[in-house]
């Protein structure tokens, strides 16, 4: 099979962070013009027309796609990051890691009730981190339209968390 030029600008590391993993790193597909442009291109295809007025992204990748995905379409963008990073007033979530936890937030204005908002991250593994943005947005009363991910590790079964909403991802990668 053919990989298409997504699946090929992103580079694939054994045992990263750790021996047994294999990182998808999508660093690679930034760099590449092309293959970053038709990443936004495809997001944007996705929701166009959705009347979206905020895109929350996840620190840090999802900034980067987030950030040319809300100018693409016209909408705000919303940083989502990791906790003391913002300067005014915050909401947080917690969600649990490996071990441990870890805590998300944005600014308690940065999204006003029933706006519409796109939350955007990287790559999708368990969950984790969208879970909590989740959160952080509906303590907000923002209202949820879609999840984006370019990479989604589908062998982890994240998207089944969110089966509230429409999910999309551009690459699945399974097994290996």
């Amino acid at each position: 099979m053919k990989k298409n030029l997504l699946e090929a600008s992103i580079r694939s590391i054994k045992d990263f962070p750790k021996p047994g993993v294999l990182f998808r790193d999508v660093t690679t597909l930034i760099k590449n013009k092309p293959a970053f442009k038709e990443a936004v291109d495809q997001l944007a295809k996705i929701y166009k027309g959705k009347k979206i007025d905020k895109v929350a992204g996840v620190e840090a990748r999802g900034f980067i796609f987030g950030a040319a995905l809300a100018y693409k379409i016209g909408a705000g963008f919303v940083p989502v990051r990791k906790k003391g990073k913002l300067p005014c007033k915050t909401v947080s979530a917690t969600y649990a890691l490996e071990y441990g936890t870890d805590t998300l937030e944005i600014h308690s204005d940065a999204i006003k009730p029933s706006e519409k908002v796109l939350i955007i991250d990287d790559l999708l593994a368990t969950g984790g981190t969208v879970s909590a943005t989740i959160e952080l947005i509906e303590k907000l009363k923002g209202k949820i339209i879609g999840i984006g991910f370019v990479i989604e590790l589908v062998d982890f079964k994240g998207r089944e968390k969110f089966k509230k909403y429409p999910v999309h991802s551009l690459v699945k990668f399974r097994g290996e």
